[in-house]
């Protein structure tokens, strides 16, 4: 296949940017799940220099999918957002019209992302979260309860402090609109753990860009480590009421 036709069988619209550190156990198989997918979408691993061997593993693959997927390697662990905030650098330079948050460990179902991508391109919302907790519902697979209860009514608490209207604000699956994204300031990201995508989402919706939420099964990993901490916890918790507070800057 020359290189024009497959550039024009494999074009999308749409990114998936996937964060990484010390994924080795999942990295291969997430990457092919998404491709096999029947919406093509590309993939861009934001790679916080693990050693495991992670990007390495990318690399290799890049190789079997030219053009639909990339690799950008920082120097050290900076956190989840500002591991998103690269990646929404770069897809916005690139011209990616939709740009999706996913794990690289098969908490987030790749088989959803159609369905967050049509909450956008088909039903117009400007923002889609793949969600735990719509409408009293709980979505979760392999939690223990004490994580559960505490990932749920701390997503009851943000929206009481806030006065969001969105069920799963912790939630670390959505799809963005490059114009959302160039319109909040990403350079004024305050948070880097959970706390990032309760103001991501916060800043979005005082600039009235429409929400909609898109009920899925969140499955705990089963390979790999949990990159949960109490700062991160801690972050979300006390950042919430800091941010309702003193506002945010757009």
């Amino acid at each position: 296949m020359s290189s024009y036709i497959h550039n024009y069988l494999f074009m999308s619209d749409a990114l998936v940017i996937i964060p990484t550190y010390n994924e080795k156990e999942n990295i291969e198989a997430i990457i092919r799940a998404t491709f096999n997918q029947k919406k093509a979408f590309h993939i861009l691993i934001v790679d916080d220099n693990s050693p495991d061997g992670t990007s390495n593993i990318v690399e290799t693959l890049i190789n079997e999918f030219p053009n639909q997927l990339f690799l950008e390697k920082r120097l050290g662990k900076n956190g989840l957002g500002t591991a998103y905030i690269h990646g929404f650098k770069w897809a916005i330079e690139k011209k990616y019209d939709y740009i999706i948050e996913m794990d690289a460990d098969f908490s987030h179902d790749p088989k959803d992302l159609i369905r967050l991508y049509n909450a956008c391109h088909v039903e117009n919302a400007d923002f889609s979260v793949g969600s735990r907790y719509v409408n009293k519902k709980v979505n979760v697979v392999n939690w223990d309860m004490k994580r559960l209860l505490l990932s749920y009514f701390a997503s009851k608490y943000v929206r009481i402090v806030t006065r969001i209207p969105i069920f799963d604000t912790t939630a670390g699956f959505v799809c963005w609109k490059r114009n959302v994204l160039e319109t909040i300031n990403i350079d004024k990201i305050k948070f880097v753990g959970y706390a990032f995508q309760i103001e991501m989402k916060f800043k979005a919706w005082k600039h009235k860009f429409i929400v909609k939420e898109v009920s899925v099964i969140f499955t705990d990993r089963t390979l790999g480590t949990s990159k949960m901490s109490g700062n991160i916890v801690y972050e979300a918790l006390f950042g919430v009421i800091k941010m309702r507070l003193k506002g945010l800057p757009k």
